[in-house]
């Protein structure tokens, strides 16, 4: 990964629908290259994905929370069939395993207060394996999602 790479990453992490012309002029490469580059940064897996970023209190989503999750077992079996229910529920934007206790920590979008109660009793707490789950309601985001660190 060189600098031209590094850069061509950050300005895309920060804006995933510049146009290649404008991409290659502001890092200094004819549009061929620059093109090459980004297809081959997309292929070797250093592009992920290109997403547009939902605000959540636009669609109804008003309420967060971050949801621990200790688990009661931790086979294999047990934890494929855990992270599977967490990967299909849809209030679930975000799940994390974490080293030590608790296990895992995800983030859970909800209506308001009233959604996310209901959406814990029924769903969250029927995920198998779970033997305790703890919320902390966030108060306030800080700014959005920060991007990933790409000094070389």
């Amino acid at each position: 990964m060189d600098a031209l790479n590094r850069q061509i990453l950050s300005i895309l992490q920060e804006d995933g629908r510049i146009s290649t012309t404008d991409l290659a002029a502001q890092v200094g490469l004819s549009l061929s290259s620059c093109h090459r580059r980004v297809r081959d940064l997309e292929q070797s897996g250093a592009i992920e994905r290109y997403r547009a970023v939902i605000s959540p209190e636009a669609v109804g989503l008003n309420f967060e929370a971050l949801v621990f999750a200790t688990m009661a077992r931790t086979d294999v079996e047990t934890l494929e069939a855990f992270e599977q229910a967490v990967m299909d529920e849809p209030s679930i934007v975000m799940a994390q395993r974490l080293f030590g206790d608790p296990d895992y920590m995800f983030r859970v979008f909800a209506k308001d207060l009233t959604h996310y109660q209901e959406l814990f009793d029924t769903r969250l707490t029927a995920i198998p394996g779970v033997q305790r789950l703890t919320s902390t309601l966030v108060m306030k985001r800080l700014g959005t999602d920060h991007s990933v660190p790409l000094h070389s």
